[in-house]
């Protein structure tokens, strides 16, 4: 997917909300075991079914499909496919936070994007450049480079500075690997618990898209966000998993998934009507 498509799926939808499918087999409604022996598929079909018309991007995070072994990676395989057939509009985010060597990169840029129907991986920088340009080899595919995070643990590394030139490793990170993809294939994640260093962000990657974790359940502000990171483009993929997969464990889980979803995309309408942008 371009960014044009992108952008005119976000204007088309007054949306940009991505859905986290962080299917925990453990949290997912207990009778759904009783009625199918593909109860995760069933819940993700389902949540995908309900929620399509209302977000722009799906973030399936790994972990939880090869907590399963094979099984999950079936369910996974066949979640992107289902995705791919009937909503093809939607861009598809492995949530893999991969990262290796160069050769083992291109092994894994194979998986995401020669094998499985993925726009997207997202990707850690620690290892530097030739560990993230395997990815970019692949034409409209990006690369969702992790910058700065969400979780408490962001502070033991992402924050400490060069004693020489003050900058911050958040920072480093963003100047360097502007050199490895463009704003037409990278965009970062940036946590939305840090949504008061938006600023600073936004002052080096002006253009490019953030995947944004951690408005919802994690109490990262959706307004704040907004404010301090829109750009021209809007520029943003807010990603909410827990508050509306799991809005509800009986009968109407779909249903209830779809109204926590209608929230946030009507205060994503009124945003991108502030801002000028629809």
């Amino acid at each position: 997917m371009t960014k044009q498509e992108l952008v005119e799926n976000i204007k088309r939808k007054k949306s940009f909300l991505c859905v986290g499918l962080d299917t925990d087999a453990t949290k997912i409604p207990e009778f759904l075991y009783d009625e199918s022996d593909d109860a995760i598929f069933v819940f993700n079909k389902a949540i995908i079914d309900a929620t399509a018309d209302l977000c722009v991007a799906y973030k399936p995070n790994l972990a939880f499909y090869e907590s399963l072994g094979l099984e999950g990676w079936e369910v996974l395989e066949r979640t992107v496919a289902y995705i791919r057939s009937n909503y093809p509009d939607q861009f598809i985010i492995a949530d893999a936070k991969r990262g290796d060597i160069g050769n083992t990169s291109a092994m894994y840029a194979r998986t995401f994007f020669g094998n499985l129907e993925f726009d997207s991986v997202t990707v850690a920088p620690y290892m530097g450049e030739d560990s993230v340009t395997p990815f970019l080899t692949y034409e409209g595919k990006w690369v969702t480079l992790l910058a700065l995070t969400s979780n408490k643990g962001a502070y033991d590394f992402q924050f400490i500075k060069d004693v020489e030139t003050g900058e911050r490793l958040f920072e480093k990170v963003l100047k360097t690997s502007l050199k490895w993809g463009t704003d037409e294939n990278m965009m970062y994640v940036v946590g939305a618990t840090k949504a008061e260093m938006l600023t600073d962000i936004r002052s080096i990657i002006p253009d490019h898209f953030l995947l944004v974790p951690g408005v919802g359940a994690q109490g990262g502000s959706l307004q704040e966000v907004a404010k301090y990171g829109m750009n021209s483009t809007c520029g943003l993929l807010v990603n909410s998993s827990r508050q509306i997969i799991y809005a509800s464990s009986m009968k109407d889980y779909a249903e209830a998934a779809r109204n926590e979803a209608l929230k946030v995309q009507k205060e994503m309408a009124e945003l991108l009507i502030k801002y000028g942008l629809i």
